[in-house]
């Protein structure tokens, strides 16, 4: 795919997670901390699972843009790990459940609205560092995994990865909010 055409992709999809975001607040606590089950995430939950995913990628990221030699690819191709990842992360008409780690699990934390202004704030940053990795290597720059220093994707799949984690998290947002308005009175939501 061509870089510059995968990059504007990505800041389209960031610019409608921040408006997504937006929405948010206009929720009452309520809604925001509504959940279908004991062990499911209510909304806040979701948005704190994202915002420590960033608190991880986005420094990671901005370190390896400053620091790099590199210049601009006319293409970019994913690898094999790096694709795979990436395309794993996609949302789909149901949700596959996947298990998270213990560090970037907020079930039960107590979080109030402060936590949509934190992911909206991240996502400005990452639309800085997208149009700043227009200026070097997206296949030449390696960024390591939340998983392991020792994996590491390419930049473009790093972003690409990291853009589908937040997309299906917002898709299961939007579940969130369905299953609260298929289970609570119209006359309690008001």
């Amino acid at each position: 795919m061509q870089s510059e055409k995968l990059i504007q992709l990505l800041i389209d999809q960031t610019r409608d997670s921040i408006n997504q975001a937006e929405k948010l607040k206009n929720d009452d606590i309520q809604t925001l901390t509504w959940r279908e089950a004991a062990t499911s995430w209510n909304i806040l939950e979701c948005m704190e699972h994202l915002n420590l995913y960033s608190d991880y990628y986005l420094p990671q990221i901005k370190d390896k843009i400053k620091n790099s030699k590199t210049s601009s690819d006319t293409h970019f191709k994913s690898g094999f790990l790096g694709g795979y990842f990436a395309k794993s992360m996609l949302p789909k008409e149901k949700l596959n459940k996947m298990k998270t780690f213990k560090d970037k699990n907020p079930l039960n934390s107590k979080l109030d609205r402060s936590v949509i202004d934190t992911f909206i704030n991240q996502q400005v940053e990452l639309l800085t560092l997208l149009e700043q990795a227009k200026n070097v290597s997206l296949n030449r720059i390696k960024i390591p995994t939340s998983i392991s220093g020792l994996l590491r994707l390419k930049l473009g799949d790093t972003f690409q990865f990291f853009i589908h984690h937040i997309l299906r998290h917002l898709k299961q947002i939007d579940t969130i909010k369905e299953a609260m308005k298929k289970t609570v009175p119209v006359h309690e939501l008001s």
